[in-house]
């Protein structure tokens, strides 16, 4: 009787979840009632959100950072974005969001379908793998079967069904395996901006074995990564079982895990805010990639199928969107452009903006900024953002 109250209780919070999406016609509204009751109870889905995103200055702030922005003037924020794309394999109850404190309120306006306890709140910036520990220790402890993909919030990714393939076929695959996977983006140039991972030429399987992780690459590097045709952008794309990287915490950081172990009785309880408040700051500042990855024997890669782009700066903002005749490319923005090409154009202001003889510039209005950088110096941009707040 208890099992079927649950159940019953899963699909009311469907319909009141979707009630909240608007469908436009009956059709669609029980097809997505359909997809729901058909999700596999035991995917799960952390959105990593607790970046700060320095270099989409002005727009991206401390107090509101890019993943939060409808960056690319599509109608949606970077997060609602991720957000959509995973709730289309994973049950929405079963997405967790990892966010710095100051940022609770808005993860909760902007993905109304989360309840405040599936917000993960940092107390303190401690990198990828602490936070990472702690949301898979609360999910292991709420289903031992559980499989989990770990996303970052503010990439953008076009072929959504696509990704969704890829994604299911790790999930299948680290279901019967103690594997610890990456979605590898296939490299389109030598970018020397991203890590590298080399896997096993002579694998002719889909999923494919890591040799190694490599790190950020000079050019030179990079272009031979390429030419040896079995190198894939680290998109910082993870998937694994609760049982796997739980084990692997334990053998590669047994401080950290040992740490956070000690609340595994207060997670999902009323108890667990207070042990995150009083301990996390303890934890080591470490990346996943140096924690883990880098040390694992059973680490594999899929190459993905889909078109990705981590949208890290202006200048990859600007190969994302439409651009016209001179490669100019604006968002929310009414401009007049002559003897322009190459730039980028933003403002959130009701104002007309002309360009007269910039080419490959950054122009950014947002409220007391107007940002006029040129695009071949935009990795200062983080450094500008520092004398910026100091004035």
């Amino acid at each position: 009787m208890f099992g079927f109250f649950n159940g019953l209780r899963r699909i009311i919070n469907i319909f009141a979840s979707l009630i909240k999406k608007r469908s436009n016609s009956p059709d669609s509204y029980w097809d997505l009632v359909t997809q729901q009751l058909k999700m596999n109870k035991n995917y799960y889905a952390i959105i990593m959100a607790g970046g700060v995103g320095s270099r989409f200055w002005p727009v991206s702030t401390t107090e509101f950072p890019k993943q939060f922005h409808d960056m690319l003037g599509a109608g949606s924020t970077l997060i609602q974005k991720t957000f959509s794309r995973l709730s289309k394999l994973v049950p929405a109850e079963n997405i967790l969001v990892l966010t710095n404190e100051r940022y609770n309120n808005i993860v909760l306006e902007q993905l109304p379908l989360l309840k405040p306890e599936q917000v993960l709140l940092e107390p303190a910036m401690r990198n990828t793998a602490p936070c990472i520990l702690y949301a898979s220790l609360k999910i292991q402890k709420q289903n031992p079967d559980a499989v989990m993909v770990v996303a970052p919030s503010d990439h953008w990714i076009e072929d959504e069904v696509a990704f969704a393939e890829n994604l299911k076929s790790c999930f299948d695959y680290c279901a019967t395996e103690n594997a610890l996977m990456t979605l590898g983006i296939q490299p389109t140039f030598p970018n020397t901006g991203f890590g590298y991972i080399e896997y096993d030429k002579a694998d002719a399987n889909a999923i494919k074995k890591v040799n190694q992780f490599r790190e950020k690459p000079n050019y030179e590097t990079a272009k031979s990564f390429l030419e040896a045709g079995n190198f894939l952008w680290n998109g910082g794309i993870f998937i694994w079982s609760a049982k796997a990287i739980t084990e692997a915490f334990e053998k590669f950081q047994p401080q950290m895990n040992a740490l956070f172990f000690q609340g595994y009785e207060a997670y999902n309880t009323d108890s667990e805010k207070q042990f995150i408040t009083d301990n996390y700051d303890k934890a080591e500042n470490i990346s996943i990639d140096y924690a883990v990855m880098e040390k694992a024997t059973n680490v594999y890669v899929l190459p993905a199928t889909f078109d990705w782009n981590d949208l890290g700066t202006w200048g990859q903002l600007h190969d994302k969107i439409e651009k016209d005749e001179n490669n100019n490319g604006v968002i929310n923005a009414k401009v007049i452009l002559e003897n322009a090409s190459n730039n980028i154009v933003r403002s959130d202001a009701d104002k007309i903006i002309v360009i007269d003889g910039l080419h490959d510039y950054i122009i950014v209005d947002k409220e007391g900024v107007l940002l006029i950088y040129p695009k071949s110096k935009e990795q200062d941009i983080k450094r500008i953002t520092s004398l910026a707040n100091n004035l």
